[in-house]
């Protein structure tokens, strides 16, 4: 089943079967236990994969350039602004030629609404080498898929009868891009969570991600609901996930969106909001949180969080997107 998925492209976890989603955790376990043995695993010797990054990375760039060298392979890393792309050269040819040189390419574009994911298909359209989508506006799979690990670790593989919340988060630093939440809300429905989505009513996320999850849940029989209360959607939860992210329309004015979140510095997640959540419930972000904003240094730092266990989840899920479609 393994060989299925070479060389096909990871834009959205949509576009991959559950058969195929679980084919990838299995791989993540095994490569993880490698690491953690010290086992040596360089199944992708001398292949090269090239990473574009339209926008900053601490997770994304590390996990993915430390997992290609321990699979026996080399990353280039591409800012896109010092770049020809920068000076108009079209998705068409940066494809087809970043794919005559090597056997991957990964893309994060995730600061604009409507740019980043349209930009990864035509890229794939043209390339003749798997594309990995490290982060669009739509969706953020390298992570969810991390996430989803971390979650069956804690909690085993059946997760039926259990709920995540994800709450939009107050934040001052910038507009955050809307892929995590999307992102989650797509996936988790899929995999036997009940999802409850909360956030102040001008941060709604895109209507095709909320469409997907609600038949996403439907299809696996679980709960998919939206509330705009915080405490609510933490009130029984076995996962909690805050983040911040910005306002569809307002990407444009980024100013604009901050002056507006002030009105809501009270979506903080705090010790009294974890006391809603279930006794054993866990804490997760995709980091870096903003604390003090997002959340307090009680709860990061407190025996609930799971933040650094998910962080070290990326660089496994992200050496088996790459093994299996390099």
């Amino acid at each position: 089943m393994y060989g299925s998925l070479k060389g096909k492209d990871y834009i959205y976890t949509q576009d991959w079967s559950d058969t195929e989603i679980e084919l990838a955790l299995e791989k993540a376990s095994e490569l993880k236990f490698m690491f953690k043995n010290g086992v040596p695993h360089r199944i992708l010797p001398d292949k090269t994969i090239f990473l574009l990054f339209f926008d900053k990375s601490t997770r994304t760039r590390n996990s993915f350039e430390a997992g290609i060298t321990q699979l026996g392979g080399h990353a280039h890393f591409i800012d896109s602004s010092t770049s020809q792309i920068a000076h108009g050269e079209s998705p068409k040819d940066t494809g087809i030629i970043l794919s005559s040189y090597g056997h991957g390419i990964a893309i994060r574009h995730d600061l604009v609404p409507g740019e980043g994911n349209s930009y990864m298909r035509e890229i794939a359209k043209h390339a003749s080498v798997p594309v990995i989508n490290m982060q669009c506006d739509v969706d953020h799979p390298c992570q969810t898929l991390a996430d989803l690990m971390t979650i069956r670790e804690i909690f085993g593989k059946n997760l039926r009868g259990r709920k995540i919340a994800v709450s939009w988060a107050y934040a001052p630093s910038y507009a955050k891009p809307m892929s995590v939440p999307q992102g989650l809300i797509m996936l988790m429905t899929r995999f036997g969570l009940d999802v409850t989505l909360a956030h102040p009513p001008e941060y709604k996320l895109m209507d095709s991600t909320l469409e997907i999850a609600r038949q996403n849940a439907e299809k696996a029989g679980v709960k998919f609901e939206v509330v705009d209360d915080m405490d609510a959607a933490f009130e029984d939860a076995d996962i909690v996930y805050p983040k911040s992210w910005g306002i569809e329309s307002l990407f444009h004015k980024p100013e604009e969106a901050l002056e507006i979140s002030k009105q809501y510095q009270d979506w903080i997640c705090d010790e009294r909001r974890m006391k809603l959540a279930k006794e054993e419930a866990v804490y997760m972000h995709c980091l870096p949180a903003d604390r003090g904003n997002e959340v307090t240094d009680a709860v990061i730092d407190g025996p609930q969080s799971v933040v650094y266990q998910e962080a070290e989840n990326r660089l496994h899920t992200c050496k088996s997107l790459m093994a299996l479609t390099m």
